[in-house]
């Protein structure tokens, strides 16, 4: 799953063809409400809230998404997800990990802009190596059989794809921002004592 971020084209609702199939928004609110109930959710959310940023559950949205994407983040909008690109309970919480990660970063930094690239692109950096997202098992399942240093190919890979969806940010521009704050970020395991 790819975050998009305020103002970075974020999923708008409206009809489309499914990319994986999906499911209907009704559907997709139940998965929802199974997720918040997980373990690492109710560990984020804590975190937000110690961090001054509680989020009820109307924070999270099933929505039908007009672009190819699983949900995304928007300050002030909160963390939707894309019903008609979703098809499993593993999917919802992959992507409700993600996006609080990205709520989380957008909490605690207080100034986070994301049309910079950098902040953007070190926010994608954690959401990407802490949600589990890379995962040699979910990159196995989409085709990547590398077998040493496949977690930092596939958190770089996905942060590019993600960083597709920022219109303030050119390919070249992310790539060298990604370069520039990669250790930074991708150490920067806050809120956890160590990447899960």
């Amino acid at each position: 799953m790819e975050g998009v971020t305020d103002g970075a084209n974020r999923p708008a609702n409206g009809s489309s063809s499914a990319v994986y199939g999906g499911v209907t928004v009704q559907e997709c609110q139940k998965m929802l409400k199974k997720s918040l109930r997980t373990p690492m959710v109710k560990f984020l959310r804590e975190h937000l809230a110690k961090s001054g940023c509680f989020i009820g559950d109307n924070f999270f949205k099933a929505i039908n998404c007009n672009k190819e994407v699983s949900g995304g983040y928007a300050r002030g909008v909160g963390i939707m997800i894309c019903s008609n690109n979703i098809d499993l309970q593993d999917e919802v919480d992959q992507v409700v990990i993600h996006e609080l990660i990205h709520a989380y970063d957008d909490c605690r930094a207080g100034n986070l802009n994301w049309t910079n690239c950098a902040h953007h692109v070190c926010s994608e950096i954690r959401a990407g190596h802490l949600s589990g997202d890379c995962h040699y098992k979910r990159e196995l399942l989409r085709g990547y059989m590398k077998l040493r240093g496949h977690e930092q190919d596939c958190v770089k890979r996905r942060v590019m794809m993600s960083m597709a969806n920022n219109p303030y940010c050119s390919e070249a521009a992310s790539k060298d921002a990604m370069e520039a704050v990669w250790d930074v970020c991708y150490n920067d395991t806050k809120p956890f004592d160590r990447a899960p």
